[in-house]
């Protein structure tokens, strides 16, 4: 499990969040995401833009899949090296989403002046939901303090550097399209820790 970890992961445990539950719930959405990324966007957008299915299928498995698969290989046959890898693995992984973001920002520089604030909104909004909604499903299903904390912020925190590398393989005609991911994946880890904080003063364990 420790290969899947990822930013929600790491704020749940800031949280004093349940990290297992956590885990799990990234583990399942990573499964799902090949079947289920496709399907949802080509409902919501097929009457508004042109969404090659299989080509986002593909895309998901290459960008996901594929590197977990390969991570599990590595770590059976090369144990011993990947045990010396993984102290820098994260560092290096955070300088590639870093990387990521740095192009897809300074390629749209001069459209982020002009429409930047607004997709800001959108995406603070987005986030704030995701939040909401989960700790709202955590007390409708009456789950405990720590449970409840991990499954709003799983929700509120989404793979922003899936986003991006999709946006810009399964939309390269739009050149805004990369843009959100891009911010969200700023903003997510700020408003993140600052829920991170707040859910560690306010909200005690309740079993």
């Amino acid at each position: 499990m420790e290969q899947l970890k990822k930013a929600s992961n790491v704020i749940t445990y800031f949280s004093k969040g349940d990290v297992a539950f956590s885990v799990c719930m990234t583990s399942i959405n990573t499964l799902l995401a090949p079947i289920l990324t496709p399907a949802i966007t080509y409902l919501l957008l097929r009457t508004t833009a042109n969404v090659d299915v299989s080509a986002m299928f593909i895309s998901i498995l290459q960008i996901i899949l594929v590197p977990i698969i390969l991570g599990f290989i590595m770590n059976h046959f090369f144990h011993k090296l990947t045990q010396k890898l993984v102290v820098v693995l994260p560092m290096v992984s955070t300088i590639a989403i870093c990387m990521i973001i740095a192009t897809v920002v300074s390629h749209n520089v001069s459209k982020i002046y002009t429409s930047g604030a607004l997709i800001l909104i959108i995406v603070v909004l987005h986030n704030t939901l995701g939040y909401l909604c989960g700790f709202s499903l955590g007390k409708l299903l009456k789950l405990n303090s720590s449970k409840t904390k991990a499954l709003s912020i799983e929700i509120g925190m989404q793979n922003s550097g899936l986003a991006t590398s999709l946006a810009g393989t399964v939309f390269p005609q739009l050149a805004m399209a990369t843009v959100p991911g891009a911010i969200f994946s700023v903003w997510h880890n700020i408003s993140g820790a600052i829920l991170a904080g707040l859910y560690r003063k306010v909200m005690n364990e309740t079993k």
